[in-house]
């Protein structure tokens, strides 16, 4: 049987940086395993980007940790939203959602990835302390053991609004507790999306 293709809609909003009228594009996909999502991106001609990714069936605060024990583990898929916490303890790597947050669907090794560029800007940094750049390097490299599978971690997602998530049989999944729920920073940009899922039910 053929999935059916849904084509994406659009909507307008205004620029929250220029006030100009910019487009929002809706499109919607089915993850294997795990649910319908709606991707969300809008671009403006000032500069400003916005995307997200939207979990359509109804989701509480939740944690999801794996335990990443060999290089197969870099291909697991990972969800994560403009709201989503990403932790790696034995790192005390801590990567919070903040007014640039974009949502991105990856796998473990597209996440590390992401880190160890920040983490290689970081190390470039002719007015950072001497410390501080030696621990990025240091860190770098344990990332890199990570990925061959010499060094076991665990990866956390935490998602006030449920939006993230790590798709695999391995991940454990927990919901949160209110208190700890209200504790995490979540994206700055919330969009109403309720008419729009009306729309595709049509």
């Amino acid at each position: 049987m053929v999935n059916k293709v849904i084509k994406p809609i659009f909507t307008q909003t205004t620029c929250p940086l220029c006030s100009s009228s910019i487009n929002i594009t809706w499109q919607p996909d089915d993850i294997p395993f795990f649910g319908e999502v709606m991707y969300t991106s809008a671009h403006c001609k000032c500069g400003f980007g916005y995307a997200d990714t939207f979990i359509l069936t109804q989701r509480e605060p939740a944690r999801y940790t794996y335990k990443v024990q060999s290089s197969n583990d870099m291909n697991v898929r990972v969800i994560r939203s403009t709201s989503g916490t990403i932790r790696i303890p034995e790192l005390e790597i801590n990567v919070e959602p903040g007014p640039a947050s974009e949502s991105y669907i990856s796998n473990i090794e597209g996440v590390l990835c992401r880190i160890e560029n920040v983490l290689g800007m970081v190390s470039r940094w002719e007015d950072e302390p001497p410390e501080t750049t030696q621990r990025a390097h240091e860190m770098l490299k344990l990332l890199e053991m990570v990925k061959k599978g010499e060094m076991e971690v665990t990866l956390i997602i935490e998602d006030p609004l449920g939006n993230s998530a790590i798709v695999s049989d391995k991940a454990y999944k927990e919901i949160l507790p209110p208190e700890v729920a209200e504790d995490l920073k979540t994206g700055v940009i919330i969009l109403e999306k309720d008419e729009l899922l009306n729309n595709f039910q049509n």
